[in-house]
């Protein structure tokens, strides 16, 4: 406020506000040409509250994560997440480590922790034993069950510290190709196992160079003879 002045100030939230409210249609577009993000919407800054991530009993963290898991020395060691298109339709990926081999698992009815855990663990069933050592996964609450999909497969659930989605590289930039097929404008809901599993296979025969050029199904092979 100025001293000399009767008027108050108007903070910058509000001058924010005030643009996209009042906006419409070729002012907004005008407007936001100027802003640095660009956005049509804006989005308030909040203090957000500790949502318990990271709380759960019994939660293995990455760091209890076998060595052999770390080094890529052995296979079966698996990434995993979700994708989300139009409306919030999910489909998980798993990528195994040493090989970048993927699987996409459909999810039609939803993101829901019973039904994802149900879902993987039917998809991780289907491997060969020597292929079911470890899964890690981000803080996502969809593996709230994660305890009954190591009960029905074996195979325990490693979690990422919050906000490191580095620590599960191999699935980051896979979902990064995955996205080529399965855009966010998408009903992801709409795709059969079928589909999916068509996809996976396109990007199983794509050569690596991270794997000498070779692709991801070549490199399975070698590992399971």
């Amino acid at each position: 406020r100025n001293p000399q002045s009767s008027m108050g100030y108007v903070s910058h939230e509000t001058i924010y506000r005030t643009l996209f409210i009042q906006a419409r249609g070729e002012l907004r577009h005008e407007l936001t040409r100027y802003l640095r993000t660009h956005r049509a919407m804006r989005r308030p800054k909040v203090v957000r509250q500790p949502d318990g991530r990271g709380q759960r009993r019994g939660v293995l963290t990455i760091a209890e994560r076998p060595a052999e898991a770390g080094d890529r020395a052995v296979p079966g060691h698996w990434e995993g997440d979700l994708l989300f298109g139009r409306g919030m339709s999910p489909v998980a990926t798993l990528v195994e480590r040493s090989t970048r081999f993927l699987l996409l698992v459909a999810l039609p009815e939803g993101k829901r922790a019973d039904l994802v855990a149900d879902a993987l663990a039917a998809r991780i069933l289907t491997l060969p034993d020597a292929l079911r050592r470890t899964l890690t996964w981000d803080q996502g609450y969809e593996m709230a069950e994660h305890a009954a999909f190591t009960v029905a497969t074996g195979v325990p659930v490693y979690f990422c510290d919050p906000k490191s989605p580095w620590q599960r590289g191999s699935n980051e930039n896979t979902n990064g190709l995955v996205r080529q097929y399965l855009s966010r404008h998408l009903d992801l809901r709409a795709y059969s196992q079928a589909d999916l599993d068509a996809i996976a296979d396109e990007l199983n025969g794509r050569p690596r160079q991270t794997l000498g050029f070779r692709t991801p199904s070549e490199a399975l092979e070698e590992v399971l003879r």
